[in-house]
Formats: C-alpha cells, sequence, structure tokens
C-alpha cells in the first residue's frame, strides 16, 4: 500500500509581499505536480497534514479553483485540520470553515479527532488516525495528541497524522513545542506532522518513523526558507516501511521567489522586536500577551474548571468569525 503526504498548503488568492510570484499559479503548478506523483508512483492514498488553507474564508473564486485541482486527484485525499483551517484555532468551528465545506463535497476526507479509520489492500490493513490543532496541544504537562494509546491487534500499520510544533531537537524559548523523544512510546508506526513549516524530514527511532517534509509553500521571509525545496513524501507499506522525499520540480530556488529586500527588512525588524522583548521580559511576563500562551497558563491552573475553559476558546473563535465579517 503506497501514501503521498504533504502538508501545509496554505492555499490562498493573496501574494504574500515578500514573494516575486504569483501565489495562486505557484499553487496550482505544485498541486499538479502532486497529482501526477500520485500517478507516476501509483499512490492509493494521498494525505494532507493541516493548513490546506491560509485562512478558514478565502474567496469563493480561490476556493473554486482550489477545488477543480483537488477533484482531477483520482484517489482519496485524507486531511486533518490546522490552526489556519479553522476559527480561533478551534477545530469545533470546521463546519463554519472551507475544509468543512470541501469535506462535504467529497473532495477530501477529514480525520476526526479520536476517530480510527481501518485501510485495507492486498492483506494490509493500516489504522489511520489524526489530531487537528488545538491551542494546547503542545501543553508542557500532557502530550496525548501526539500518542497513539489503541491500536488494533489486527492491524500491520498505525499512522498517526497530527497538526502541532513537534520538533527533532529543542526550540526557541517561550514557544510551545513537543520533542520526538516525548512521545517515543507512540504505538504508531508513522507520525506524520506538520505545522512546523522548515520541517525535520524523516527520523526513524526504535523502528518507528517521525516525519515532516516542511510546508509546501515558502510564505516566511527568512534566509533558512530560500535554501529549502518544498517536498513530499512517498511511504510504501508492506512487510517493510520504505520512506521516500521526493523534491518538486515546480519548486523554484528561493532567490526567485523570495525577495531578499523584504527578508533583511524583516531580520531588522525582528531584531528591534526581540530588543524591545527582552526589556519588557526584565519587568512583567511578555508571554501572557499572546493568546496561545493565555491559554496554555489556563489550562494548567487547577483551580479553573474545563467549562470555563471550553467557553473561553468558543468566544474567541466567535469573535475571530465575527470581525472576519461571518455572521452568527
Amino acid at each position: 500500500m503506497k501514501f503521498l503526504y504533504f502538508t501545509d498548503t496554505h492555499f490562498r488568492g493573496t501574494t504574500p509581499k515578500n514573494r516575486k510570484d504569483n501565489i495562486v499559479d505557484t499553487l496550482m503548478r505544485k498541486m499538479d505536480e502532486i497529482r501526477e506523483l500520485t500517478e507516476k508512483y501509483e499512490v492509493d492514498y494521498v494525505l494532507h497534514g493541516g493548513d490546506l488553507f491560509d485562512r478558514p474564508d478565502i474567496s469563493t473564486s480561490i476556493a473554486r479553483k482550489f477545488a477543480i485541482v483537488l477533484k482531477k486527484f483520482n484517489v482519496p485525499i485524507y486531511a486533518i485540520a490546522g490552526n489556519h483551517d479553522v476559527y480561533g484555532h478551534n477545530p469545533d468551528t470546521l463546519h463554519r470553515t472551507l475544509l468543512g465545506i470541501f469535506d462535504v463535497l467529497g473532495l477530501i476526507r477529514i480525520i476526526n479527532e479520536g476517530e480510527k479509520i481501518i485501510l485495507k489492500k492486498d492483506g494490509l490493513k493500516i489504522q489511520l488516525t489524526g489530531q487537528p490543532y488545538r491551542y494546547d496541544i503542545d501543553n508542557e504537562f500532557d502530550k496525548k495528541s501526539y500518542i497513539v494509546k489503541e491500536r488494533e491487534e489486527s492491524i500491520d500499520y498505525a499512522i498517526h497524522l497530527v497538526h502541532g510544533m513537534l520538533l527533532d531537537k529543542p526550540f526557541i524559548k517561550g514557544i510551545p513545542f513537543t520533542t520526538i523523544d516525548e512521545i517515543l512510546d507512540t504505538k504508531a508506526d508513522l507520525t506524520l506532522a506538520g505545522h512546523y513549516h522548515s520541517g525535520f524530514g524523516v527520523k526513524k527511532i526504535n523502528n518507528k518513523y517521525f516525519i515532516n517534509p516542511g510546508s509546501m509553500i515558502r510564505i516566511t521571509n527568512s534566509l533558512q526558507e530560500i535554501n529549502r525545496y518544498p517536498k513530499v513524501v512517498i511511504i510504501e507499506l508492506s512487510k517493510t516501511i520504505t520512506v521516500d522525499m521526493i523534491q518538486l520540480v515546480s519548486a523554484k530556488h528561493g532567490e526567485e521567489v523570495l525577495d531578499r529586500k523584504q527578508i533583511e527588512t524583516s531580520i531588522y525588524r525582528k531584531e528591534r522586536i526581540i530588543q524591545f522583548k527582552q526589556s519588557v521580559d526584565s519587568s512583567d511576563d511578555f508571554e501572557k500577551l499572546d493568546i496561545t500562551h493565555i491559554l496554555n497558563s489556563l489550562s494548567n491552573e487547577n483551580n479553573i474548571s474545563v467549562e470555563v475553559k471550553e467557553e473561553a476558546i468558543k468566544r474567541i473563535s466567535k469573535a475571530q468569525m465575527y470581525f472576519n465579517g461571518d455572521e452568527l
């Protein structure tokens, strides 16, 4: 059984100011190439790691373009919701989003939290699960979103998709993340991650695979992105597991699509922000100004009920929908 995995496509209609190309045309070319790869490698299923869209409510005309591209795929596409796919980082708002509409139309098949999908072919039985992005997915005290605890005895392999800050090594202080070493007790044979755009490639530890090829589109104006080429992963499951990274030939070198002037300006701004943050840190907890950190802090307070936490998430989601023009 063969799978093609890719992540973080960020379908959008407007081109970021740090790019020189037309983002819609670039995305369309890459999606056409990925479809051709599914045919070339005789892929049975396509897997997407979240952030199919750059926002949950892109224009209908742009959504239509990408719907046409997805409709050309001759194999099922399974996906999880990323933080950009929903309102307020709340997967409960999925029914109000374009990702939810694409699911209803059958263009993709969303893997819901807690759901087990069984895939069968040539005597193989695969368990497929997924974890959409949640505000507390990288809670330092709870890594359950990354860990598959239940695995049917009759299955041959377990695959788990997750949209969170899974990394192969520690990250920047103040940003919640999860390292591979923290989730080694998972019962999944393959953990496929999204969200972290730079990716970490393929890591094999204790006969378990942890994979993030990086985002399909380069949006941020960083020097690291200039030298990175978008890739997809071909996974073949038989008596053994074979994993290959495929570089997209339609992806141009970073120098051709990313504006260095914008990158240098961004570096200067980031340096100023870091200086400002350091000055604030000396007198107060700057991290708590970020809504994600606020929610993570709330989730760790024992004297706050689950109902209150969930209500906070709902209200943030509703506020985002309201300010984006989506009437409640």
